[in-house]
């Protein structure tokens, strides 16, 4: 990286461990997102750093703006890209580094007009990409001064943001595994709301179902409120 701004392994290492602590914390991904352009910035000397994801939930997929420590809020609100469009389309789509010693002169570069007002001259972007994995996205470093990243400085920032990759991919199981869960729970009580529902109207279990949504309906509250209602009201009485 930039010579003044020249890092130890150890600091690496130290982003690495920082990341990692990410995996087992109860930050969620939006939190996840920040830490690792927060941290890559700082120990990499960058005077920019920001993270894109793939979503596949798009049809088509889209490459989307996460994070970035340094650029308006505005800016980072609903900025996507298509897989191939772009410099970061490009290292998604390779699944390779891209080193641009002058983003200005950079054809498939699209953000030129953002460049010029944050001054950023030289970037690097790394793909994300867990073990045995397929790319979920990429991350971007600009300096505002022109400058030759080595071999090592991609090497390095590789590591790490396969590691953020590692992070964000675990921090989405746990959410999902979270919501699974609860989910499961919502349905067990709406379950078991309806059973007595079917037991003290003498009514069939679509009947049940189907009062209890009018009762949701007619209140504005969701369904599980609606359950949750019965089955205290019938712990009640």
């Amino acid at each position: 990286m930039p010579e003044h701004h020249q890092q130890s392994y150890d600091q690496y290492i130290k982003a690495l461990m920082e990341i990692s602590q990410a995996v087992t914390s109860d930050l969620f991904l939006e939190d996840i997102f920040k830490l690792i352009v927060m941290v890559v910035a700082k120990v990499t000397g960058v005077d920019i750093c920001s993270l894109w994801l793939v979503d596949e939930s798009s049809t088509p997929p889209k490459i989307r703006l996460k994070a970035t420590q340094a650029i308006e809020p505005e800016y980072v609100i609903d900025r996507s890209l298509n897989l191939d469009e772009g410099v970061v389309g490009h290292v998604v789509s390779s699944q390779k580094p891209l080193v641009i010693a002058d983003v200005l002169q950079c054809e498939i570069f699209k953000e030129k007009t953002m460049a010029k007002k944050l001054g950023l001259v030289s970037m690097v972007g790394v793909p994300l990409q867990g073990k045995k994995e397929k790319v979920i996205g990429a991350l971007n470093c600009f300096t505002s001064s022109p400058h030759q990243f080595s071999d090592t400085d991609i090497n390095l920032l590789t590591v790490v943001a396969n590691q953020a990759a590692v992070a964000i991919r675990n921090t989405e199981l746990i959410i999902n595994t979270k919501i699974i869960q609860e989910e499961l729970k919502a349905r067990k009580k709406i379950e078991r709301a309806k059973e007595i529902v079917m037991e003290r109207q003498s009514l069939s279990g679509d009947e049940a179902y189907r009062w209890i949504r009018k009762r949701s309906m007619d209140s504005r509250k969701s369904t599980l409120e609606v359950a949750e209602a019965i089955l205290l009201a019938d712990e009640l009485y």
